[in-house]
């Protein structure tokens, strides 16, 4: 069922990995967690748990390294982990997103986003960035506040990479446009290592611009860890997913 691929991606200056589980369905980037790679979902027993949308040709299921979750959790220096997360979102974009629509036989066909922790901050950058390809962001246990979470100096190419940053700015136009038609699910257990106060930060930014979006806090015998996720993901598959 899962076929990985690699490439040395010139924007990331590395080799890039990117793996697919299914043969039919919506396409889904997963983003994963920060030092994660592409098949960080598998070994998590995340594939397992989507295996009935799998095989019932729902979803296809995409994910790629975390080569800029990986910096940041490395703590590199911030202004590298900036420019470095920009070229991330460039790689996703100019690369990623066209092998997944030759995959799928769709030069146009439109994304869902994924992830957990900072894989969730990648899910709603794509949607709140790039509108045009990306229709619905699954946001789980988001960490939205790197200056909270880690204590980073924001310069300008943060600032275009944080929805939390760029968005209360964002003027009328055709990004927002596009954005207003997209939705953004924010989830978030109380437990452990949670901290909702990001996601209900999110979204009250989100509403300011008219952005559909819904915060789901879950009880806290729910914890930031990958029971939780395995247990959101495939809900939100199948509520979204038709």
């Amino acid at each position: 069922m899962r076929e990985v691929t690699s490439w040395y991606s010139p924007r990331l200056e590395c080799d890039l990995t990117v793996a697919r589980w299914g043969h039919l369905g919506v396409p889904v980037l997963l983003y994963p967690t920060a030092g994660g790679d592409a098949l960080e979902a598998e070994r998590m027993l995340m594939i397992d748990v989507l295996a009935p949308l799998i095989e019932a040709g729902r979803v296809k299921i995409y994910s790629m390294d975390s080569v800029a979750g990986r910096a940041w959790a490395e703590k590199k220096p911030d202004d590298y982990c900036s420019r470095l997360q920009n070229a991330f979102d460039d790689c996703v974009v100019h690369e990623v997103v066209p092998a997944i629509r030759v995959d799928c036989n769709d030069g146009g066909i439109e994304i869902v986003t994924a992830g957990a922790s900072i894989g969730a901050f990648n899910a709603v950058a794509s949607v709140c960035r790039h509108p045009d390809i990306f229709r619905l962001a699954i946001a789980m246990s988001g960490s939205y506040d790197f200056e909270r979470l880690l204590g980073i100096h924001v310069n300008e190419d943060f600032y275009f990479a944080s929805p939390l940053l760029f968005l209360p700015n964002l003027g009328d136009g055709p990004q927002l446009d596009a954005l207003r038609k997209r939705f953004v699910l924010l989830a978030t257990g109380t437990g452990r290592y949670e901290y909702p106060q990001d996601s209900w930060r999110l979204a009250d930014v989100l509403g300011a611009k008219a952005v559909p979006n819904r915060v789901d806090a879950w009880s806290e015998e729910w914890h930031h860890d990958w029971p939780t996720w395995r247990r959101m993901l495939p809900q939100y598959l199948d509520e979204f997913i038709r």
